[in-house]
């Protein structure tokens, strides 16, 4: 693999666009499905098993499934869903574990192998506008005890789960998507209570989602944690993760600001092994291939591309 099909491996990209063709021969890490995508359980099955015939690596195929307000398979459904973390742990343990199985299940029989679940984050703020009921609970203690039954429901059953969002978007009163929030607590404070459940499962957890926040506690000036070098290694020599660290999506307004090529390089730099992107436009392909041919005369870009590469292909492999 050259360095430009190694960077490929970094990114997961949506299907909006249809540039995801021609990326996966080119080496692309992955794709990640929505709702649209997903209208018949056999059409899905085709098009997840087109993205594995496409790649020369064989392909994280990945997904938001988290039950209640995320779930992507609404269409298959016919409106039923699962239920959302909180209301499933609120329904007893065994009942969550069953759940996660059924989930497990069916994203195996349309060939997914990624979900960006279990959201990790401690609900203390009534008024986040983004978490609310996607959180277990607004105890760190039960969040923690949830987390060790759904990854592991998970991962006994042919999926890799993803832990999100690092380092807490609980505190936040403002949507990502829309803003970068400002989590204005102190480290301790942090630590006590929003870090916590990412400590307690920082030794086990294959993948962990870095959010579009800005932490005062890791960077004074306005930078979001998925680009932060501080809130990474912090994660990795503080809390001894040593899985891939992967962004909330690049285009949602808390990190689109900082410019498309100098976010990724930001991400790189700081210690990101993957990005997540919706679309897969030639806007897209053309900031990867802008990046490509930075890093072929940049050292510290290079390097940080081959050790994410070398993750990437280890947790491949693993699965």
């Amino acid at each position: 693999m050259n360095l430009r099909q190694k960077l490929y491996q970094m990114f997961i990209l949506g299907t909006s666009g249809e540039g995801y063709e021609k990326a996966l021969q080119d080496g692309l890490g992955g794709i990640i499905f929505f709702t649209p995508d997903i209208q018949l359980a056999e059409q899905f099955k085709e098009l997840t098993q087109k993205c594995k015939d496409l790649a020369i690596i064989p392909p994280f195929l990945s997904i938001d499934q988290e039950g209640g307000r995320v779930e992507r398979t609404e269409n298959i459904h016919n409106g039923k869903q699962y239920l959302s973390a909180k209301y499933a742990y609120e329904k007893g343990l065994e009942f969550l574990k069953e759940q996660t199985k059924n989930i497990a299940d069916e994203l195996c029989s349309y060939g997914i192998n990624l979900n960006f679940a279990p959201c990790i984050d401690v609900n203390t703020n009534p008024n986040n506008p983004i978490i609310g009921e996607r959180a277990f609970s607004n105890k760190v203690e039960e969040v923690i005890e949830a987390e060790k039954i759904v990854s592991s429901t998970y991962r006994q059953n042919g999926i890799i789960p993803c832990v999100k969002h690092y380092p807490g978007h609980g505190d936040a009163n403002a949507d990502s998507h829309l803003t970068l929030p400002e989590i204005n607590l102190s480290l301790e404070e942090m630590e006590k209570t929003h870090i916590k459940p990412f400590a307690s499962c920082a030794k086990e957890i294959e993948m962990v989602m870095v959010a579009h926040l800005h932490c005062t506690c890791f960077e004074k000036d306005v930078i979001p944690t998925s680009l932060s070098k501080n809130a990474i290694n912090y994660l990795r020599n503080e809390l001894g993760f040593e899985g891939i660290t992967i962004s909330d999506d690049m285009v949602m307004k808390g990190v689109a600001k900082f410019g498309a090529v100098e976010a990724v390089e930001m991400g790189i730099r700081a210690g990101l092994n993957m990005f997540i992107y919706r679309n897969s436009d030639a806007e897209t392909i053309e900031m990867i291939e802008t990046v490509a041919t930075h890093a072929e005369n940049d050292k510290e870009l290079a390097e940080n591309i081959n050790k994410s590469f070398e993750k990437i292909i280890e947790l491949k492999n693993t699965f």
